[in-house]
């Protein structure tokens, strides 16, 4: 695999975990009246202000069938932004996704 190829496969990897839980679930949080987690953090924070950490974590957990499920970012959105100019570091539980339930990176 070239390393065009790789970054692509990266990029792709990225959108999938920022579509959290799919649109099946994001439309039920919709129809909830309720924003999906980057929703909240970009109402929260400074327009374009926010830098997502640890994107790619992965949970461990081999009990009662989780070795076969996904589990985009663990279920939970974490880094920093700003608000009126001031620096804070952020998450929020991804309710798309196993009910936004934390996981063992994030507990």
């Amino acid at each position: 695999m070239s390393t065009q190829e790789k970054i692509m496969a990266l990029r792709s990897l990225a959108k999938q975990i920022e579509a959290g839980g799919g649109e099946k679930a994001i439309a039920k949080q919709h129809q909830k009246g309720k924003f999906t987690a980057r929703e909240r953090l970009n109402q929260l924070l400074d327009p374009g202000s926010f830098t997502e950490l640890d994107k790619f974590v992965a949970h461990r957990c081999v009990n009662l069938g989780m070795e076969a499920k996904e589990v985009p970012g663990e279920g939970v959105v974490t880094g920093y932004g700003t608000i009126n100019g001031r620096l804070v570091y952020v998450f929020a539980q991804d309710f798309t996704v196993l009910g936004g339930s934390l996981g063992e990176m994030h507990a």
